[in-house]
């Protein structure tokens, strides 16, 4: 697959500022509306959500609520979800080369997951209306291609037509044709029959995997403080993802010992501090206690593994993921004159918005003896600040 060359540096301390100075600026700015200490006191405080509404009100997301005369968590979620991608999109239009290719790179990974949530529900019989709802904003395209998607016929020629309006007609059609060629060539069978002899989640794990090596090939040749921050940022998320494969493979074909150097390891990202010794070393586990022992030569990724192994304490493994993810992303801040802390904020922003939906939630089942169990986004009393 071919990384798009540059057409220009990101520049460094004297000339970064020149193409990138402004779009950076107004990200500067929006890093003020994220929820402050005291807003997330006064929001576990609240007894219904009404008060959730209320209290919102005096946040950046008064105009987003504006309109809705009720909260749910779900009504919560798209108003904040629409408010990052207005943004989002706002800030695409102030970029220039090669900010504006970073900026598409972070809308892949949204598109690869709204094409396989679109398979998903069509190869189980959903309405199609009620999938493009749960499409993620930020990885739409052209809407006669999202609709084409999940009405292909179950047959050899339409799973042929499937592929040719995915690979045409998505900016994600790269990653498709290389997983298609390369699962044809393992398997020895023709491309049309992938789909039906790979399961869904699959295929979205190698999906991703091409994205995470592709936009770490792009990250990379920019150099300079954005190779430096963002390479380590993909290098973590990469880790993440080997490791939760691994682990959501136990008790799965995968976990299978012909299968987890032929097909699971073909799934760990090629990057990574993993790569290539601790991939290698996982690929060969049965088993949690195997894997605790491989992550037991990583001190990063070891801690974390001990908070699940344990089973003591109220914090889950993603939990303990979110913890680290939130805390390298807030450093992506602290630096400037990079395209960094462009992702950090939308992956901050996410999850502001996992809080928000997991405080209401907590609020409209009554359950506030677990309405503290978020990762707050910026905050003072943080234990890495």
């Amino acid at each position: 697959m071919t990384t798009p060359k540059p057409t220009a540096g990101t520049g460094d301390l004297t000339t970064f500022n020149i193409q990138h100075g402004f779009a950076e600026a107004l990200l500067r700015g929006m890093r003020s509306s994220f929820l402050s200490d005291p807003d997330y006191h006064h929001l576990t405080q609240c007894e219904t959500l009404d008060d959730v509404r209320l209290n919102l009100t005096e946040t950046d997301y008064a105009d987003a609520l504006a309109d809705s005369s009720t909260v749910t968590p779900n009504t919560l979620q798209k108003a904040a979800v629409e408010k990052l991608v207005t943004e989002f999109k706002y800030l695409r239009t102030q970029t220039v080369e090669p900010l504006s290719t970073f900026l598409d790179f972070i809308t892949y990974e949204y598109m690869i997951e709204n094409v396989m949530l679109l398979l998903k529900g069509a190869l189980s019989g959903r309405d199609i209306n009620e999938l493009l709802e749960q499409c993620h904003p930020l990885g739409m395209f052209k809407e006669s291609t999202m609709r084409s998607i999940p009405t292909f016929e179950n047959s050899s020629k339409g799973y042929s037509d499937l592929y040719q309006t995915v690979l045409v007609d998505t900016p994600v059609g790269p990653y498709f044709a290389k997983f298609l060629q390369e699962s044809a060539q393992h398997r020895g069978t023709d491309s049309r029959h992938v789909l039906e002899e790979v399961e869904i989640e699959i295929i979205k794990s190698s999906l991703i995997k091409y994205w995470i090596e592709d936009f770490y090939m792009f990250v990379m040749s920019l150099g300079g403080a954005t190779a430096e921050i963002m390479g380590e940022l993909l290098r973590v998320r990469a880790d993440t993802n080997a490791i939760n494969i691994t682990l959501n493979s136990f008790g799965t074909p995968l976990n299978e010992p012909a299968m987890r150097t032929s097909d699971r390891k073909r799934l760990y990202p090629a990057v990574g501090n993993l790569y290539p010794a601790g991939t290698a070393m996982l690929a060969d586990v049965s088993d949690e206690d195997e894997l605790g022992r491989v992550l037991e030569l990583f001190p990063t990724y070891s801690a974390i593994w001990n908070i699940h192994a344990s089973g003591i304490g109220e914090k889950s493994i993603d939990d303990a993921f979110y913890e680290r993810d939130v805390q390298a992303l807030e450093l992506a801040f602290e630096g400037q004159m990079h395209f960094g802390c462009f992702y950090a904020y939308v992956k901050l922003k996410e999850q502001e918005i996992r809080n928000l939906v997991w405080i209401t939630e907590c609020i409209l089942q009554q359950q506030k003896d677990e309405i503290g169990k978020f990762v707050q986004v910026f905050s003072r009393t943080a234990p890495w600040r």
